[in-house]
């Protein structure tokens, strides 16, 4: 079993048809359930995912997403122990600072593995995170 986190946009591919990528979340979540792996994700997340509902006034989709997030991930909140990895990960100022806090978030919740789609991530080293890895590398 692993701790593991996703970025913003892994959450989108599973609620959206984008084609490939939503076929590629669907199964890394199906292997995640069948090996017993849980779900972590930030509060950062959570308001991401609703911003697109609540601009359409796109009720069950903004529910879909409350539901789904609160109810499948532990959702990690930036917190003040959470804001100092987010200084020290900031210091590498090629990290933007949305990324920064989910990484941050990650490092506090002590993940394994932190996937996301965002390639500017790979191979960043993040004490509190075994693994940066892209959706695609992303194998089970």
């Amino acid at each position: 079993m692993s701790r593991i986190f996703w970025d913003t946009n892994l959450f989108i591919y599973l609620f959206e048809d984008y084609g490939g990528l939503s076929k590629e979340v669907e199964a890394l979540r199906r292997r995640m359930i069948a090996r017993g792996d849980q779900l972590f994700s930030s509060t950062l997340t959570l308001g991401e995912v609703l911003v697109k509902p609540t601009e359409k006034e796109d009720e069950p989709l903004k529910r879909s997403y409350w539901e789904a997030l609160t109810q499948t991930a532990t959702l990690v909140a930036f917190d003040r122990e959470t804001a100092l990895h987010y200084a020290a990960i900031r210091k590498d100022r090629t990290v933007k600072a949305p990324d920064a806090i989910q990484l941050a978030c990650a490092a506090q919740a002590r993940i394994d593995l932190f996937i996301t789609n965002d390639d500017h991530l790979k191979g960043k080293v993040i004490p509190g995170i075994q693994f940066i890895v892209p959706l695609k590398g992303a194998i089970l």
